[in-house]
């Protein structure tokens, strides 16, 4: 077994409120073991070099927790999950969460399901697409907080994400530098779909990739006829 050297991001982790106990650096370490071994097989991800992993997606979903509080046994939805990221990471950090990870590649959710089982932690997979799933009475505005990390643009993301949120609750999107120049471009879809102004918080990682959290509370339902076809959403989005 590969050791990741998850004990470089101990100190920053502590340094808001994140410890990372030896229960759950074995259990980052047995997720990157999983990952790399199943990326063999399966297209998971790009990043192969553990070092990498540790700091690209395992600090990277950690940070997460440095800017968004929350609630003890909230209901997060991980949306187009793929390898996990950040829904896995933050099921490891606070195993109180109830976590839902929806993707619609079945093979993604057959490797999630493995390293549920392996790092016996409990949350719901769901093979779906997001605009299907957000028209269904389970999933849609049942979550405290939604989540997606490279999944698509804001304007487009906010219609496959929203209608997954409560009222009250928030939508998180993790993006990359463009951010600003996305939200610009995503005003209506907000005013449409129920958003709030978003706030963005900006982190720099060690390798200096910048990484933007796009906080978006929802204030009012999102409108019936939402999240439309996908072929709408990608041609027309709002």
């Amino acid at each position: 077994m590969i050791e990741f050297p998850i004990d470089k991001i101990f100190d920053v982790c502590k340094s808001f409120g994140a410890e990372i106990t030896p229960n759950k650096a074995q259990k980052l370490n047995l997720y990157g073991n999983l990952l790399l071994e199943w990326n063999e097989k399966i297209n998971l991800t790009a990043i192969t070099d553990p070092a990498e992993v540790v700091i690209k997606h395992f600090l990277d979903c950690i940070l997460f927790l440095k800017h968004n509080d929350i609630p003890q046994n909230a209901k997060v939805i991980d949306v187009g999950t793929g390898a996990g990221f950040p829904g896995v990471v933050l099921k490891i950090m606070r195993e109180d969460i109830d976590l839902t990870l929806l993707d619609g590649l079945n093979k993604r959710l057959v490797f999630l399901n493995d390293v549920l089982e392996k790092l016996n932690l409990s949350a719901k997979t769901v093979h779906a697409r997001a605009e299907e799933a957000g028209k269904k009475a389970e999933f849609r505005e049942q979550y405290d907080i939604a989540t997606a990390r490279a999944v698509a643009r804001l304007n487009v993301l906010y219609e496959y994400c929203l209608p997954f949120v409560k009222v009250g609750g928030q939508f998180v999107a993790m993006k990359g530098p463009a951010a600003e120049e996305e939200l610009a471009a995503a005003q209506k879809a907000l005013a449409v779909l129920g958003g709030e102004k978003p706030k963005i918080i900006c982190e720099k990682l060690p390798t200096n990739d910048e990484r933007n959290f796009v906080i978006t509370k929802k204030i009012s339902q999102t409108p019936p006829k939402y999240p439309r076809i996908s072929a709408k959403i990608s041609k027309q989005p709002l």
